[in-house]
Formats: C-alpha cells, sequence, structure tokens
C-alpha cells in the first residue's frame, strides 16, 4: 500500500510515516515546512525519515508543497499514485487560531478540499484525517463520545477541523470515498511540537525558567503518547470505512452513517490532572518547577477525557504507556536533541 502522509514534517506525521517505513509501506510525505515553529526541528524530523528509508530500502520520496496548491496536489497524486491519504497537515494551535483566523482557511479548509477532490479523482482507497478533540468545544459530559453533539466550538481551530468532518462525509455520501476521522487528544513524546505545554514545560523547567500555568492549575487532559496516538492512526487505516447498516436516519449516530464514514476518538481513556503531568517532568528532570498560577485562556476548555471504545472495538486500539514513562521519554529526547 502506497501511502500518501502529509504533514509528514509534523509532530504526529513525522511518526506515522517513520512507522510505514519501518513496517515496509512506500511513502510520500507532503508538507509546505512552514514557520509557525522552529522549521530547524521540522527539517531534523525529515532528514531521520530520509534515513530510516535507507535503512529498511522501502521506497519513499518528499513533496515540499503547500495543500492550499492545487496544482501541487494534484501533480503529487498523478505522478506518484498513491493507494491510500493519512492527511495530518493542518494549521495547528487553539490560541492562535484566535489571532490569524485565516491561516486556518488556507490550511485546513482549502488545502483539505484538494485533499478530497484528489482522492475522488483518483480512487483513493481511504482517507484518514486528523480531527481534534477541540470540537467537544462547551460539551461538559465526560467522558467525550463521538455521540455526542459538536455544535459549539470554542475557537476557529475547532470550527475548521469540524469542517473537515462534515466536507469528508459529504464526498463520502456523494462519492462513496471511504473516509475515517480521528479526534486526537493531547499527544506528546519526542520530537513534539514546541509550542505545546509538554514541550513548554519541558523547556522552562530545565532552563530555571518559570512556567505559565492557566486555569491556575485546575485543568485535567487526556495526555495520550505518541507511539499509542501512531498506532491507532495506522490501524483506523488499515480498515477502510464502510457504512453502518444499523445507521439509523430517524436518530442519526453522528460517529457512523449509511455512507462509508466515521468518526473516532484517539486518545489515552485516562484523563491526568495538570499538576501531576508537571510533577513528571520534574521527576523526570530532577527539577522543581517555577510556576506563575494564571485565568483560564480564551477558547481552553478545562478538561478532556476521551471515550476511545468505538476505535478499540473496531481496531484493538489499547493506549498502553503510562504517563510516567512517557514523560521520560520525552524529556531524554529533549535532552539530547538539545544537547547537539
Amino acid at each position: 500500500m502506497r501511502t500518501l502522509v502529509t504533514g509528514s514534517a509534523g509532530f504526529i506525521g513525522y511518526h506515522v510515516a517513520k512507522a510505514l517505513l519501518e513496517r515496509g509501506d512506500p511513502v510520500i510525505g507532503f508538507d509546505v515546512v512552514n514557520d509557525y515553529y522552529d522549521p530547524a526541528l521540522k527539517e531534523a524530523r525529515l532528514a531521520r525519515l530520509d534515513e530510516v528509508a535507507r535503512k529498511t530500502g522501502t521506497p519513499y520520496s518528499f513533496h515540499r508543497q503547500d495543500l492550499a496548491d492545487q496544482n501541487a496536489v494534484n501533480t503529487c497524486f498523478s505522478d506518484e499514485k498513491p493507494d491510500r491519504v493519512i492527511n495530518l497537515a493542518a494549521q495547528a494551535g487553539v490560541r492562535y487560531s484566535i489571532e490569524n483566523p485565516l491561516a486556518y482557511v488556507h490550511s485546513n479548509i482549502l488545502g483539505f478540499t484538494h485533499i478530497l477532490e484528489a482522492c475522488r479523482h483518483h480512487g483513493i482507497k481511504h482517507l484518514t484525517f486528523a480531527s481534534t478533540s477541540s470540537v467537544y468545544g462547551g460539551n461538559t459530559t465526560m467522558p467525550f463520545s463521538e455521540a455526542h453533539g459538536v455544535g459549539h466550538p470554542l475557537q476557529f481551530y475547532a470550527a475548521t477541523k469540524r469542517s473537515n468532518e462534515l466536507m469528508a462525509h459529504s464526498y463520502a455520501h456523494l462519492y462513496g470515498l471511504p473516509c475515517t476521522g480521528l479526534r486526537f487528544f493531547t499527544v506528546y513524546g519526542p520530537w513534539g511540537r514546541p509550542d505545546m505545554a509538554p514541550f513548554l514545560f519541558t523547556d522552562a523547567i530545565a532552563n530555571d525558567r518559570t512556567i505559565r500555568v492557566f486555569n491556575h492549575g485546575n485543568h485535567s487532559r487526556d495526555f495520550t503518547y505518541i507511539d499509542d496516538i501512531v498506532d491507532g492512526v495506522i490501524r483506523a487505516s488499515d480498515q477502510p470505512a464502510t457504512p453502518d447498516p444499523a445507521w439509523d436516519a430517524a436518530n442519526p449516530d453522528p460517529g457512523t452513517s449509511n455512507a462509508p464514514f466515521r468518526i473516532y476518538n484517539i486518545g489515552n481513556n485516562d484523563p491526568v490532572h495538570l499538576g501531576d503531568f508537571i510533577a513528571a517532568i520534574e521527576d523526570a528532570l530532577g527539577k522543581k518547577a517555577q510556576k506563575e498560577l494564571l485565568p483560564l485562556q480564551p477558547g481552553d476548555v478545562p478538561d478532556t477525557f476521551a471515550d476511545s471504545s468505538r476505535l478499540e472495538s473496531a481496531t484493538g486500539y489499547r493506549p498502553a504507556t503510562p504517563v510516567s514513562e512517557g514523560v521520560r521519554n520525552l524529556v531524554e529526547w529533549y535532552r539530547e536533541y538539545y544537547s547537539r
């Protein structure tokens, strides 16, 4: 199976592409490599993918292009002829979407439309795409379930990702394109994004800087280790969505359809209090954090908690990495990478 992985220079995209190469699946990478965060980190991930491809002998190519460029997307599909697509490219970040919403229209709406059109016209067997737990927005019923309504996003990032889910469903219904959306819960681990709290906390504590703790630390998050996420993404991609024969139009389940479409939560099923997560970083670094306690930020939700039982039932997905182990791995990578 030739797999196109968009966002392959990104955190999750890099790890997914690496895992596919290591199991012998040809990979086509696609990423614009923008400067939303340190491009050097993205280049280092790409260099590692080149190395993995050489060591394994697995076919690998990379397109340094923008999904918002329709010609570039179509050329990639025509030249590379992927069998399936794992779309992980997006403009990420909750707070940045408040400052620069047009960047999200460019990447998450226009870019995703180009992916859908290319999948439609090139006979793609399965499109797996990234959504987010942020779509649950104002919902406070825990754990979050795919059966819940997601009509109250709290920031524009979540609104664009919910739009992706609706757009994909329309293509599944109109053109029979199998589509699976994955709602990621807070992902952390080696090679992680430097704009996210796990990295920010690690970097600040390691360098004796104060960490900013919002909502006075009264958060809980379903922190999910990257290896568990990758396992779930690949399991879902390996199993193309099919119509649900039990779907009831009079009582519709938002996570399934009479079209070949599925939505799954992909999380750890075990929320961790933010203070406990910080304590795990302190233990791994052997240093105590200096904390500045601040109010809840605009667009943030106090808690997240994934019910991933549907993904488990469908694919056998079972997250297995405790936070203490995952944080140790993050800190070990951080020390090695930034000592160079």
